[in-house]
Protein backbone atom coordinates (compact mmCIF):
# COMPACT_ATOMS: atom_id res chain seq x y z
CA UNK A 1 0.00 0.00 0.00
CA UNK A 2 1.30 3.63 -0.98
CA UNK A 3 0.74 6.02 1.62
CA UNK A 4 0.68 9.71 1.10
CA UNK A 5 0.05 12.26 3.91
CA UNK A 6 -1.12 15.63 3.18
CA UNK A 7 -0.22 18.45 5.79
CA UNK A 8 -0.06 22.08 6.25
CA UNK A 9 3.34 23.48 6.15
CA UNK A 10 5.08 24.34 9.34
CA UNK A 11 4.10 27.92 8.73
CA UNK A 12 0.52 27.60 8.16
CA UNK A 13 0.07 25.89 10.98
CA UNK A 14 -1.18 28.74 13.11
CA UNK A 15 -4.57 29.24 14.51
CA UNK A 16 -6.04 31.63 12.16
CA UNK A 17 -8.15 32.90 15.76
CA UNK A 18 -5.44 33.76 18.23
CA UNK A 19 -2.48 32.65 16.37
CA UNK A 20 -1.16 29.98 18.27
CA UNK A 21 0.46 26.73 16.93
CA UNK A 22 -2.22 24.23 15.78
CA UNK A 23 -2.22 20.10 16.32
CA UNK A 24 -3.24 17.34 14.57
CA UNK A 25 -6.81 16.52 16.05
CA UNK A 26 -7.82 13.51 13.86
CA UNK A 27 -7.59 12.45 9.79
CA UNK A 28 -9.62 12.41 7.17
CA UNK A 29 -9.09 9.04 4.72
CA UNK A 30 -9.18 8.45 0.82
CA UNK A 31 -8.63 5.18 -0.64
CA UNK A 32 -7.79 5.30 -4.48
CA UNK A 33 -7.23 2.20 -6.76
CA UNK A 34 -3.82 3.20 -9.00
CA UNK A 35 -2.71 1.37 -11.73
CA UNK A 36 1.15 0.71 -12.31
CA UNK A 37 1.75 -0.59 -15.84
CA UNK A 38 3.44 -3.59 -16.23
CA UNK A 39 7.19 -3.21 -17.31
CA UNK A 40 9.91 -5.75 -19.03
CA UNK A 41 13.80 -5.49 -17.83
CA UNK A 42 16.74 -7.08 -19.32
CA UNK A 43 18.21 -9.68 -17.05
CA UNK A 44 21.48 -10.51 -17.99
CA UNK A 45 23.22 -13.45 -16.32
CA UNK A 46 26.87 -13.31 -16.20
CA UNK A 47 28.61 -16.65 -15.17
CA UNK A 48 32.09 -16.13 -14.05
CA UNK A 49 34.36 -18.71 -14.99
CA UNK A 50 37.64 -19.26 -12.59
CA UNK A 51 40.80 -20.85 -12.99
CA UNK A 52 44.20 -21.30 -11.35
CA UNK A 53 47.26 -19.09 -11.76
CA UNK A 54 49.63 -21.03 -10.08
CA UNK A 55 48.41 -24.08 -12.31
CA UNK A 56 48.93 -21.33 -15.15
CA UNK A 57 52.55 -20.41 -14.48
CA UNK A 58 53.83 -24.22 -13.04
CA UNK A 59 51.73 -26.75 -14.81
CA UNK A 60 50.38 -28.49 -18.51
CA UNK A 61 47.19 -28.58 -17.40
CA UNK A 62 45.03 -25.52 -15.72
CA UNK A 63 42.09 -26.54 -13.87
CA UNK A 64 38.65 -24.68 -15.21
CA UNK A 65 35.59 -24.29 -13.35
CA UNK A 66 32.28 -22.50 -14.00
CA UNK A 67 29.96 -21.06 -11.50
CA UNK A 68 26.53 -22.83 -11.86
CA UNK A 69 24.07 -21.00 -14.00
CA UNK A 70 20.16 -21.99 -14.46
CA UNK A 71 19.52 -23.33 -17.31
CA UNK A 72 17.22 -21.34 -19.73
CA UNK A 73 13.65 -22.47 -20.45
CA UNK A 74 14.03 -22.23 -24.03
CA UNK A 75 18.04 -22.75 -25.59
CA UNK A 76 19.39 -19.97 -27.38
CA UNK A 77 15.98 -17.50 -26.62
CA UNK A 78 15.70 -14.61 -24.88
CA UNK A 79 12.32 -15.52 -23.21
CA UNK A 80 12.64 -15.83 -19.16
CA UNK A 81 10.17 -18.13 -17.93
CA UNK A 82 8.13 -15.18 -16.61
CA UNK A 83 7.49 -13.70 -20.63
CA UNK A 84 6.27 -17.20 -21.89
CA UNK A 85 4.01 -17.69 -18.69
CA UNK A 86 2.84 -14.05 -18.94
CA UNK A 87 2.07 -14.77 -23.04
CA UNK A 88 0.37 -17.95 -21.88
CA UNK A 89 -1.85 -16.65 -19.69
CA UNK A 90 -2.74 -13.54 -21.59
CA UNK A 91 -4.22 -16.04 -24.26
CA UNK A 92 -5.19 -19.38 -21.97
CA UNK A 93 -6.47 -17.56 -19.70
CA UNK A 94 -7.81 -14.12 -20.91
CA UNK A 95 -8.43 -14.90 -24.08
CA UNK A 96 -6.04 -12.37 -25.49
CA UNK A 97 -5.16 -13.90 -29.30
CA UNK A 98 -1.12 -13.37 -30.00
CA UNK A 99 -1.89 -10.80 -33.11
CA UNK A 100 -3.70 -8.39 -29.45
CA UNK A 101 -0.56 -9.40 -27.62
CA UNK A 102 1.66 -8.33 -30.20
CA UNK A 103 0.27 -5.03 -30.15
CA UNK A 104 0.51 -4.63 -26.64
CA UNK A 105 4.01 -5.67 -26.71
CA UNK A 106 4.51 -2.74 -29.60
CA UNK A 107 3.21 -0.02 -27.36
CA UNK A 108 5.99 -0.63 -25.12
CA UNK A 109 8.27 -0.19 -27.06
CA UNK A 110 8.84 -4.17 -27.59
CA UNK A 111 8.74 -5.82 -31.00
CA UNK A 112 8.10 -10.16 -30.26
CA UNK A 113 5.96 -11.04 -33.42
CA UNK A 114 3.18 -13.26 -32.74
CA UNK A 115 5.00 -16.16 -34.63
CA UNK A 116 8.01 -16.13 -32.10
CA UNK A 117 5.66 -16.00 -28.88
CA UNK A 118 3.90 -18.90 -31.05
CA UNK A 119 7.11 -20.43 -31.24
CA UNK A 120 8.10 -20.03 -27.60
CA UNK A 121 4.93 -21.79 -26.43
CA UNK A 122 4.97 -24.54 -28.37
CA UNK A 123 9.00 -25.54 -27.47
CA UNK A 124 8.23 -24.53 -23.92
CA UNK A 125 5.14 -26.91 -24.33
CA UNK A 126 6.96 -29.54 -26.23
CA UNK A 127 9.82 -29.78 -23.54
CA UNK A 128 8.23 -28.99 -20.23
CA UNK A 129 4.66 -29.38 -19.67
CA UNK A 130 3.98 -32.48 -22.25
CA UNK A 131 5.54 -34.64 -19.08
CA UNK A 132 3.40 -32.71 -16.76
CA UNK A 133 0.61 -33.28 -18.66
CA UNK A 134 1.06 -36.90 -19.47
CA UNK A 135 1.84 -37.66 -15.38
CA UNK A 136 -1.31 -35.61 -14.73
CA UNK A 137 -3.40 -37.96 -16.77
CA UNK A 138 -2.00 -40.90 -15.35
CA UNK A 139 -3.12 -39.37 -11.81
CA UNK A 140 -6.69 -38.49 -13.27
CA UNK A 141 -7.09 -42.46 -14.43
CA UNK A 142 -6.66 -43.30 -11.18
CA UNK A 143 -9.78 -41.67 -10.06
CA UNK A 144 -12.70 -43.96 -9.65
CA UNK A 145 -15.14 -40.91 -10.87
CA UNK A 146 -14.38 -39.21 -13.57
CA UNK A 147 -16.56 -36.09 -15.95
CA UNK A 148 -16.35 -35.85 -19.91
CA UNK A 149 -17.34 -33.23 -22.12
CA UNK A 150 -16.54 -32.10 -25.42
CA UNK A 151 -16.70 -28.94 -28.18
CA UNK A 152 -15.92 -27.87 -31.58
CA UNK A 153 -12.90 -26.11 -32.55
CA UNK A 154 -11.81 -25.09 -36.16
CA UNK A 155 -8.06 -26.25 -37.39
CA UNK A 156 -6.92 -24.74 -40.74
CA UNK A 157 -4.66 -26.84 -41.40
CA UNK A 158 -5.77 -30.36 -40.42
CA UNK A 159 -4.17 -32.98 -42.89
CA UNK A 160 -7.02 -34.22 -45.08
CA UNK A 161 -9.78 -31.60 -44.19
CA UNK A 162 -11.45 -28.54 -45.13
CA UNK A 163 -10.70 -25.30 -43.22
CA UNK A 164 -14.29 -25.06 -42.24
CA UNK A 165 -14.66 -28.49 -40.51
CA UNK A 166 -15.40 -29.36 -37.27
CA UNK A 167 -12.37 -30.56 -34.80
CA UNK A 168 -13.24 -31.31 -31.02
CA UNK A 169 -11.65 -30.39 -28.11
CA UNK A 170 -12.48 -33.22 -25.66
CA UNK A 171 -12.60 -32.66 -22.23
CA UNK A 172 -11.99 -35.27 -19.07
CA UNK A 173 -11.68 -34.10 -15.29
CA UNK A 174 -11.92 -34.97 -12.08
CA UNK A 175 -15.25 -34.89 -9.61
CA UNK A 176 -15.83 -33.69 -6.59
CA UNK A 177 -14.90 -36.37 -4.63
CA UNK A 178 -11.09 -36.07 -5.54
CA UNK A 179 -9.04 -33.87 -2.94
CA UNK A 180 -6.94 -32.38 -5.99
CA UNK A 181 -8.91 -31.68 -9.07
CA UNK A 182 -7.41 -32.51 -12.63
CA UNK A 183 -8.59 -30.89 -15.63
CA UNK A 184 -6.97 -31.99 -19.07
CA UNK A 185 -8.30 -30.95 -22.53
CA UNK A 186 -7.12 -33.42 -25.43
CA UNK A 187 -7.57 -32.40 -28.78
CA UNK A 188 -8.91 -34.77 -31.80
CA UNK A 189 -9.82 -34.24 -35.47
CA UNK A 190 -13.20 -35.47 -34.94
CA UNK A 191 -16.25 -36.84 -32.62
CA UNK A 192 -15.47 -40.19 -32.90
CA UNK A 193 -16.31 -42.58 -29.86
CA UNK A 194 -12.65 -44.18 -30.23
CA UNK A 195 -10.80 -40.93 -28.66
CA UNK A 196 -12.56 -41.49 -25.05
CA UNK A 197 -11.55 -44.83 -25.40
CA UNK A 198 -8.04 -44.41 -25.89
CA UNK A 199 -7.95 -41.51 -23.37
CA UNK A 200 -9.19 -43.48 -20.77
CA UNK A 201 -7.97 -46.81 -21.78
CA UNK A 202 -6.32 -46.94 -18.14
CA UNK A 203 -9.87 -46.05 -16.36
CA UNK A 204 -12.09 -48.05 -14.69
CA UNK A 205 -15.35 -46.51 -13.04
CA UNK A 206 -17.83 -44.09 -13.43
CA UNK A 207 -18.34 -41.48 -16.05
CA UNK A 208 -20.25 -38.67 -15.99
CA UNK A 209 -21.63 -37.50 -19.43
CA UNK A 210 -24.16 -35.39 -21.39
CA UNK A 211 -26.47 -37.82 -23.85
CA UNK A 212 -23.77 -38.08 -26.69
CA UNK A 213 -24.42 -41.87 -27.54
CA UNK A 214 -20.30 -42.19 -28.30
CA UNK A 215 -19.93 -42.13 -24.29
CA UNK A 216 -22.63 -45.13 -24.94
CA UNK A 217 -20.30 -47.53 -26.88
CA UNK A 218 -17.13 -47.48 -24.49
CA UNK A 219 -15.86 -50.27 -22.73
CA UNK A 220 -17.53 -51.75 -20.02
CA UNK A 221 -15.43 -51.14 -17.36
CA UNK A 222 -16.84 -47.82 -17.86
CA UNK A 223 -20.07 -47.16 -16.53
CA UNK A 224 -21.94 -44.23 -17.80
CA UNK A 225 -23.89 -41.45 -15.55
CA UNK A 226 -26.45 -39.56 -17.33
CA UNK A 227 -27.05 -35.61 -16.52
CA UNK A 228 -30.37 -34.44 -15.05
CA UNK A 229 -29.01 -30.81 -15.75
CA UNK A 230 -30.34 -32.12 -19.46
CA UNK A 231 -33.32 -33.22 -18.20
CA UNK A 232 -34.16 -29.98 -17.14
CA UNK A 233 -33.14 -27.87 -20.08
CA UNK A 234 -34.94 -29.92 -22.82
CA UNK A 235 -38.12 -29.87 -20.55
CA UNK A 236 -37.25 -25.83 -19.52
CA UNK A 237 -36.43 -25.10 -23.45
CA UNK A 238 -40.46 -26.24 -24.15
CA UNK A 239 -41.64 -24.42 -21.13
CA UNK A 240 -40.18 -21.17 -22.99
CA UNK A 241 -41.52 -21.85 -26.30
CA UNK A 242 -45.02 -21.55 -24.67
CA UNK A 243 -46.91 -18.33 -25.23
CA UNK A 244 -46.12 -16.89 -21.33
CA UNK A 245 -49.87 -17.58 -19.74
CA UNK A 246 -49.49 -20.95 -20.33
CA UNK A 247 -46.13 -21.72 -19.55
CA UNK A 248 -46.84 -22.14 -15.38
CA UNK A 249 -49.42 -24.72 -15.97
CA UNK A 250 -47.94 -26.54 -18.85
CA UNK A 251 -46.70 -29.74 -18.53
CA UNK A 252 -43.01 -28.62 -19.39
CA UNK A 253 -43.07 -26.75 -16.20
CA UNK A 254 -44.33 -30.19 -14.80
CA UNK A 255 -41.00 -32.05 -15.57
CA UNK A 256 -38.84 -28.82 -14.99
CA UNK A 257 -40.39 -29.44 -10.80
CA UNK A 258 -39.45 -32.69 -10.93
CA UNK A 259 -36.22 -31.95 -11.76
CA UNK A 260 -35.75 -28.95 -9.38
CA UNK A 261 -36.94 -31.27 -6.89
CA UNK A 262 -33.85 -33.71 -7.19
CA UNK A 263 -32.07 -30.78 -7.55
CA UNK A 264 -33.15 -29.46 -4.36
CA UNK A 265 -32.35 -32.93 -2.66
CA UNK A 266 -28.80 -32.71 -3.98
CA UNK A 267 -27.95 -29.21 -1.86
CA UNK A 268 -29.24 -30.52 1.07
CA UNK A 269 -27.09 -33.75 0.94
CA UNK A 270 -23.66 -32.02 -0.33
CA UNK A 271 -22.39 -32.19 2.93
CA UNK A 272 -23.15 -35.54 3.66
CA UNK A 273 -20.86 -38.39 3.55
CA UNK A 274 -20.92 -40.84 0.68
CA UNK A 275 -22.23 -43.15 2.55
CA UNK A 276 -24.79 -41.39 4.39
CA UNK A 277 -25.87 -39.36 1.14
CA UNK A 278 -26.55 -42.66 -0.93
CA UNK A 279 -28.54 -43.97 1.86
CA UNK A 280 -30.65 -40.31 1.77
CA UNK A 281 -30.83 -40.82 -2.52
CA UNK A 282 -32.58 -44.19 -2.09
CA UNK A 283 -34.98 -43.02 0.37
CA UNK A 284 -35.67 -39.70 -1.10
CA UNK A 285 -34.66 -39.08 -4.69
CA UNK A 286 -35.39 -42.60 -6.10
CA UNK A 287 -38.84 -41.84 -5.55
CA UNK A 288 -39.39 -38.65 -7.34
CA UNK A 289 -37.19 -40.19 -10.03
CA UNK A 290 -39.97 -43.28 -10.52
CA UNK A 291 -43.08 -41.02 -10.43
CA UNK A 292 -41.47 -38.62 -12.82
CA UNK A 293 -40.91 -41.69 -15.59
CA UNK A 294 -44.31 -42.70 -14.28
CA UNK A 295 -45.73 -39.35 -15.30
CA UNK A 296 -44.11 -38.85 -18.39
CA UNK A 297 -45.05 -42.50 -19.25
CA UNK A 298 -48.76 -41.22 -19.57
CA UNK A 299 -48.16 -38.14 -21.41
CA UNK A 300 -49.76 -38.04 -24.85
CA UNK A 301 -47.40 -35.85 -26.46
CA UNK A 302 -46.10 -35.47 -30.31
CA UNK A 303 -43.12 -36.32 -30.88
CA UNK A 304 -41.34 -33.66 -32.95
CA UNK A 305 -42.64 -30.84 -30.38
CA UNK A 306 -40.13 -29.12 -28.21
CA UNK A 307 -42.20 -30.98 -24.89
CA UNK A 308 -41.97 -34.38 -27.34
CA UNK A 309 -38.06 -34.47 -27.58
CA UNK A 310 -37.61 -33.47 -24.20
CA UNK A 311 -40.02 -36.82 -22.91
CA UNK A 312 -37.88 -38.86 -25.51
CA UNK A 313 -35.06 -38.02 -24.26
CA UNK A 314 -35.90 -38.59 -20.57
CA UNK A 315 -36.99 -42.15 -21.78
CA UNK A 316 -34.11 -42.78 -23.84
CA UNK A 317 -31.81 -41.73 -21.30
CA UNK A 318 -33.47 -43.41 -18.03
CA UNK A 319 -30.70 -45.91 -17.79
CA UNK A 320 -27.96 -43.68 -17.20
CA UNK A 321 -30.19 -40.70 -15.07
CA UNK A 322 -31.09 -43.39 -12.62
CA UNK A 323 -27.55 -44.59 -12.04
CA UNK A 324 -26.07 -41.43 -10.17
CA UNK A 325 -28.25 -43.38 -7.07
CA UNK A 326 -25.80 -46.04 -7.15
CA UNK A 327 -22.60 -44.53 -5.46
CA UNK A 328 -23.08 -41.63 -2.61
CA UNK A 329 -19.60 -40.13 -5.05
CA UNK A 330 -21.71 -39.58 -7.90
CA UNK A 331 -23.39 -35.99 -9.09
CA UNK A 332 -26.72 -35.80 -10.33
CA UNK A 333 -25.17 -33.70 -13.56
CA UNK A 334 -22.16 -32.90 -15.44
CA UNK A 335 -22.43 -29.35 -15.10
CA UNK A 336 -19.02 -30.03 -13.28
CA UNK A 337 -17.32 -30.64 -17.07
CA UNK A 338 -19.38 -28.11 -18.32
CA UNK A 339 -18.13 -24.93 -16.27
CA UNK A 340 -14.14 -26.33 -16.61
CA UNK A 341 -14.87 -26.51 -20.98
CA UNK A 342 -16.12 -23.29 -20.91
CA UNK A 343 -13.28 -21.05 -20.44
CA UNK A 344 -12.41 -22.85 -23.54
CA UNK A 345 -15.54 -21.87 -25.48
CA UNK A 346 -14.78 -18.22 -24.07
CA UNK A 347 -11.39 -18.06 -25.40
CA UNK A 348 -12.26 -19.69 -29.05
CA UNK A 349 -14.34 -16.90 -29.67
CA UNK A 350 -11.02 -14.32 -29.34
CA UNK A 351 -9.28 -16.55 -31.09
CA UNK A 352 -11.54 -18.62 -33.87
CA UNK A 353 -9.55 -20.95 -35.05
CA UNK A 354 -6.07 -22.93 -34.28
CA UNK A 355 -3.50 -23.23 -37.63
CA UNK A 356 -2.13 -26.34 -37.03
CA UNK A 357 -3.19 -29.56 -35.19
CA UNK A 358 0.29 -28.88 -33.17
CA UNK A 359 -0.75 -25.86 -32.03
CA UNK A 360 -4.58 -27.63 -31.08
CA UNK A 361 -2.56 -29.79 -29.27
CA UNK A 362 -0.31 -27.32 -28.01
CA UNK A 363 -3.77 -25.37 -26.38
CA UNK A 364 -5.11 -28.04 -25.43
CA UNK A 365 -2.07 -28.56 -22.84
CA UNK A 366 -1.84 -25.32 -21.62
CA UNK A 367 -5.65 -24.74 -21.23
CA UNK A 368 -4.98 -28.22 -18.69
CA UNK A 369 -2.26 -26.69 -16.81
CA UNK A 370 -3.96 -23.12 -16.58
CA UNK A 371 -7.88 -24.71 -15.37
CA UNK A 372 -5.72 -27.22 -12.95
CA UNK A 373 -4.04 -24.11 -11.32
CA UNK A 374 -7.16 -22.33 -11.08
CA UNK A 375 -9.07 -25.04 -9.79
CA UNK A 376 -6.75 -26.25 -7.00
CA UNK A 377 -6.04 -22.54 -6.05
CA UNK A 378 -3.10 -21.56 -7.84
CA UNK A 379 -2.10 -18.46 -9.51
CA UNK A 380 -1.74 -19.57 -13.33
CA UNK A 381 1.18 -17.01 -14.10
CA UNK A 382 3.02 -17.71 -11.21
CA UNK A 383 2.54 -21.41 -11.32
CA UNK A 384 3.95 -21.46 -14.93
CA UNK A 385 6.53 -19.36 -14.28
CA UNK A 386 7.60 -21.61 -11.53
CA UNK A 387 6.97 -24.73 -13.89
CA UNK A 388 9.52 -23.12 -16.24
CA UNK A 389 12.22 -22.13 -14.11
CA UNK A 390 11.99 -25.58 -12.19
CA UNK A 391 11.82 -28.08 -15.10
CA UNK A 392 14.99 -27.37 -16.95
CA UNK A 393 16.98 -27.65 -14.08
CA UNK A 394 14.86 -30.83 -13.01
CA UNK A 395 17.32 -32.54 -10.54
CA UNK A 396 19.61 -30.42 -9.65
CA UNK A 397 20.55 -29.29 -5.99
CA UNK A 398 17.48 -26.54 -4.65
CA UNK A 399 15.22 -27.77 -7.84
CA UNK A 400 12.71 -30.28 -7.44
CA UNK A 401 13.42 -33.82 -8.64
CA UNK A 402 10.35 -35.49 -10.83
CA UNK A 403 7.88 -33.56 -12.96
CA UNK A 404 5.24 -35.88 -10.73
CA UNK A 405 6.48 -32.85 -8.46
CA UNK A 406 4.52 -30.04 -10.45
CA UNK A 407 1.12 -31.54 -10.30
CA UNK A 408 -1.61 -30.22 -7.67
CA UNK A 409 -1.09 -31.32 -4.42
CA UNK A 410 2.29 -31.70 -4.51
CA UNK A 411 4.60 -30.69 -0.73
CA UNK A 412 7.25 -29.27 -3.56
CA UNK A 413 4.83 -26.12 -4.53
CA UNK A 414 5.69 -22.86 -3.24
CA UNK A 415 3.49 -20.87 -1.49
CA UNK A 416 4.06 -17.95 -3.17
CA UNK A 417 2.09 -19.98 -6.21
CA UNK A 418 -0.94 -20.11 -3.93
CA UNK A 419 -3.98 -17.74 -4.20
CA UNK A 420 -5.09 -16.50 -1.25
CA UNK A 421 -7.75 -18.28 0.64
CA UNK A 422 -9.79 -15.11 0.62
CA UNK A 423 -9.55 -14.49 -2.77
CA UNK A 424 -10.87 -17.79 -4.03
CA UNK A 425 -13.84 -18.36 -5.19
CA UNK A 426 -15.73 -21.48 -5.24
CA UNK A 427 -18.20 -22.55 -7.94
CA UNK A 428 -21.87 -23.39 -7.16
CA UNK A 429 -21.64 -27.03 -7.11
CA UNK A 430 -25.10 -28.00 -7.91
CA UNK A 431 -25.88 -25.25 -9.84
CA UNK A 432 -28.36 -25.36 -12.71
CA UNK A 433 -27.25 -25.08 -16.51
CA UNK A 434 -29.91 -23.31 -18.94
Amino acid sequence: MEVIEHKLPEKECICPECGSELHTMGKETRDELKIIPAKAVIVRHIRHVYSCRNCEKTSDHTSIVKADIPEPVIKGSFASPETIAHIATQKFMMGSPLYRQEQEWKQNGIEISRQTMSNWLIKACENWLEPIYEEMKKRLCEHEVLHADETVVQVLKEPGKAAQSKSYMWLYRTSGEAKHQIILYDYQPDRKHIHPEEFLKEFSGYLHADGYNGYYKLPEKITVIGCWAHVRRKFFEAMEALPKEKQATSNAAKGVTYCDKLFHLEKQFALLCPETRLKEREKQSKPIIDEFYDWIRKLNVLPKTHLGKAVQYAQSQRKYLERYILDGRLEISNNRAERSIKPFVIGRKNWLFSNTPGGARTSAVYYSLVETAKENGLNPFEYLSWIFSQAPNLGKPGYVSTFADFLPGSMKIPAKVFIPQSKRTEPEKYGFVN
